[in-house]
């Protein structure tokens, strides 16, 4: 979000307010090194994204903090005029609970204004009040749209799009205008164009893609690779200004979520006259070029072509070819392999020229999530590249350094993709971290040379200081965007880059195909000139906009389908790296990518301070060091699909199995078992364990020096949305029981049995090393009191004596 500037008035300084789910904030402030810190009592009514005005109310020299404090004094304009969240009914209102942790209030709903949604319904409600927490009077809404349920199959992500306000309904007009586009080419077509229908040329794509927007083709002469690199022509069937234009623009990107795509254009035609689908005329901007053995492009040309692909090939069918040598694969494809041969040797050059010239290589993993029909994740695996996923991928940038650099000598009006310079502060730290162990980077006139970073890559490949390293230089990059000025492609080392080979999924490449069309068609007379110049500034920030947009969709679904599939882990055991270092703790991120936290206060073995400076967390007492890039052992405590959050704690390194440090018979009768006892004269007695829970706890945890653990804004959302959850579902079966006509419902729903399943795989493991424990310690205990205690098995599960056992555990180990 881009920062306000700063108006003096009356010493009032205006900024843009960002919420923190805990109910406080800060204003951030273009031309102020640090941001305002708001408590949360002088937020002012103020949301997330809100343009506000503050006055400074505590000097950071003063309170000794790290930023001055300020109170809002007034909310100049609303950033959200509509929230998504979990309706909550309440007869004759009800409420919204919003899904975003920053927004912290409940939206108040109107009987009239409900729409009829009920309970545990994910809605969107537009704000009609944004409220006075001075009156202590709540956020007013209508609900504009009921999204579904929230137990239904694909709400959860709906949701998420929803929240992100993407829009992913095509307007009648854009549907109308798709469905007059042929379907296939006529006469006029062809007028004009370069013939290539003669050359042989494939796409290469996944086994799903239906949206096939490139073909390549190659050819070997004199030691020269003649390299095509042809691109569906989607600007002859998507007019400037026309309804399908306007939509494009919108949306900026097609939306790759992990249950489904929000395609920029219609399927009409993404999956149809623009996808290059084998054995069919299409029309294509081809940029052919002319490499040596260097891979250095001697000639090129860009032109508007006539294609017909020879064939649809996918990852895994080049892989075994090339890789594999498969024989059935190189039988069917024989024609073919020679050219996919050289294609590999090409990819080679390409891919040394790069290394070469100092382009960075950051290889971290990218996890490929694996849904049931229902959308519940079913596994989670890495994605790996390949030499199919990399042939292509040097083809495709290949093209786009071609077309960039052609169009900056003719200074033509056009949208560049463009990564700048890294924050030199960053590469200070980074520099001086590395300093320690014998490292360094060379630092120019206030630059560095991406070689540079490069070369510290590859010196510590396969070291212990890889990963901490790796993803320290990767926070000190700046974020890709679009531009109108060329200021070259910092990544990739090279001076000239744009995105030219994806119009089907990217509306800058869309707009320079425009361009290349009217100069190709000597159309770019001083109007055209001056018309370019006159949108392409809001197209590259539009587009750069509806990317991070995009971007942080698909981060959430991930992080939400992570979640889900580590609910069924909650008690395991995992090894992982420290990803992340923070004050109040530390991320873990697993090898399946799932990356969760670790809070400092569970960390109870020492007290941990922050070394800012180190990328660590170092024990007081101990001199026990966590730190960046480390591997850990964290056991799955928790999960939160509202928050996306996964919840760990350390494993200490004395504990050899799960549960083998508790000693169960001290606190089973306090936390979950009834048992009974004999006294003296021989008789029975039962006792209820479960009377005893509440204090047992306060015991446990006066006992460990814990204080009691205080419910956050999340945690106490979460629990209520779970609550509607369940509410909504025995709403469900409530009115199933009465359509029944009084039959009494012999079976439980099949979401119920799942969990009851879920829950007792949880416990699975408890119970095996509990019994083991009881039988040893029931004796231990007989001999000692002369008693002898029989166990009454009622186990319910309770998260607060499964972390007190483990803390007493613990305890005694070390005693």
């Amino acid at each position: 979000m881009s920062k306000k500037k700063i108006m003096n008035k009356k010493e009032n300084i205006v900024g843009t307010f960002i919420s923190n789910q805990r109910g406080f904030g800060f204003v951030e402030v273009e031309g102020r090194d640090e941001d305002i810190f708001i408590p949360d009592e002088y937020t002012g009514g103020a949301f997330q994204g809100d343009t506000v005005e503050v006055v400074i109310t505590s000097d950071k020299n003063k309170n000794g903090g790290m930023r001055d404090e300020g109170r809002v004094v007034g909310v100049l304009v609303r950033a959200v005029e509509k929230v998504v969240g979990t309706f909550q009914d309440g007869h004759t209102y009800g409420f919204v609970i919003p899904d975003n942790l920053r927004f912290t209030q409940d939206i108040f709903v109107l009987k009239e204004h409900t729409r009829g949604a009920v309970t545990g319904d994910k809605v969107v409600v537009a704000i009609t009040d944004y409220g006075d927490p001075k009156k202590g009077r709540k956020p007013e809404g209508k609900i504009t749209d009921i999204i579904g349920n929230i137990n239904d199959p694909g709400v959860d992500i709906l949701s998420i799009v929803e929240g992100y306000d993407i829009p992913s309904v095509f307007p009648e007009k854009v549907m109308n205008q798709a469905e007059k586009c042929k379907d296939h080419l006529i006469e006029g077509d062809y007028q004009g164009r370069l013939d290539l229908r003669g050359v042989t040329m494939v796409t290469i794509d996944g086994e799903d893609a239906k949206d096939l927007d490139d073909a390549v083709s190659l050819t070997v002469e004199n030691g020269i690779y003649h390299l095509g690199v042809h691109i569906a022509d989607v600007t002859n069937y998507v007019q400037e200004g026309s309804a399908l234009d306007r939509e494009a623009l919108k949306r900026g990107t097609s939306v790759y979520l992990v249950d489904r795509v929000i395609p920029m254009l219609p399927h009409r035609l993404s999956n149809g006259i623009c996808s290059l689908n084998h054995g069919e005329d299409r029309l294509a901007l081809s940029c052919l070029m002319d490499i040596d053995s260097n891979g250095a492009v001697l000639s090129h040309q860009i032109a508007e072509t006539v294609i017909n692909v020879n064939e649809r090939m996918t990852y895994t069918s080049v892989v075994a070819i090339l890789e594999d040598e498969d024989p059935d694969e190189i039988g069917r494809y024989e024609e073919l392999v020679p050219m996919f041969r050289q294609m590999a040797e090409l990819s080679e050059i390409l891919k040394k020229k790069r290394a070469k010239r100092g382009a960075i290589n950051f290889d971290f993993p990218e996890a490929k999530i694996t849904l049931d029909k229902e959308g519940n994740p079913l596994e989670i695996n890495i994605r790996v590249a390949n030499t199919a996923t990399s042939m292509i991928e040097s083809f495709m940038l290949a093209a786009n350094e071609t077309v960039a650099e052609h169009f900056f000598w003719m200074q033509a009006p056009f949208v560049y993709r463009v990564h700048e310079q890294p924050d030199l502060e960053k590469i200070a730290n980074l520099n001086a971290f590395i300093s320690r162990l014998g490292l360094h980077l060379n630092v120019k006139a206030e630059e560095i040379r991406p070689s540079e970073i490069q070369k510290l890559l590859e010196k510590i490949e396969g070291t212990e200081e890889e990963a901490v390293i790796s993803r320290i230089a990767l926070r000190s990059m700046m974020q890709a965007k679009y531009s109108t000025e060329c200021l070259g492609h910092y990544g990739l080392a090279c001076k000239y880059y744009c995105h030219f080979t994806s119009p089907i999924r990217r509306y800058p490449d869309l707009q320079i195909h425009r361009i290349i069309k009217d100069y190709l068609r000597g159309r770019m007379d001083d109007d055209k000139l001056k018309h370019y110049k006159d949108i392409l500034e809001n197209v590259a920030k539009h587009s750069s906009d509806t990317e991070r947009r995009a971007e942080e969709a698909e981060r959430e679904t991930e992080k939400l389908k992570k979640a889900q599939f580590m609910e069924s882990h909650i008690g395991e055991t995992f090894e992982g790296v420290v990803s992340g270092v923070t004050g109040w703790g530390m991320f873990v991120e697993l090898p399946n990518t799932c990356e969760g936290m670790v809070p400092a206060v569970t960390m109870e073995d020492d007290f941990y301070v922050f070394d800012e400076d180190n990328y660590r967390l170092v024990g007081e007492r101990t001199g026990k060091v966590y730190a960046l890039g480390q591997t850990v052992t964290v056991r799955v405590h928790d999960t939160d699909r509202l928050a996306k959050t996964i919840d760990f704690r350390i494993v200490d390194e004395n504990e050899d199995n799960y549960g083998d440090n508790l000693n169960f018979l001290d606190y089973d009768n306090d936390f979950e078992e009834d048992y009974y006892e004999e006294d003296e004269n021989g008789h029975l007695k039962l006792v209820k364990g479960k009377n005893k829970k509440k204090s047992a706890s306060k015991k446990v945890d006066k006992k460990l020096g814990k204080k009691p653990e205080k419910k956050t804004p999340a945690k106490l959302r979460a629990a209520k949305i779970s609550k509607l959850s369940l509410d909504s579902e025995e709403a469900v079966i409530t009115a199933k029981e009465k359509k029944a006509s009084g039959k009494k419902r012999d079976k439980l729903s099949e979401k119920k049995k799942k969990e009851i399943l879920k829950e007792a795989s949880k416990l699975k493991k408890l119970s095996k090393l509990k019994a083991k424990k009881s039988e040893k310690s029931a004796k231990k205990a007989e001999t000692e009191s002369g008693r002898k205690v029989y166990k009454v098995h009622k186990y319910k599960k309770s998260a607060t004596s499964k972390a007190a056992r483990s803390s007493q555990g613990k305890r005694r180990k070390k005693k």
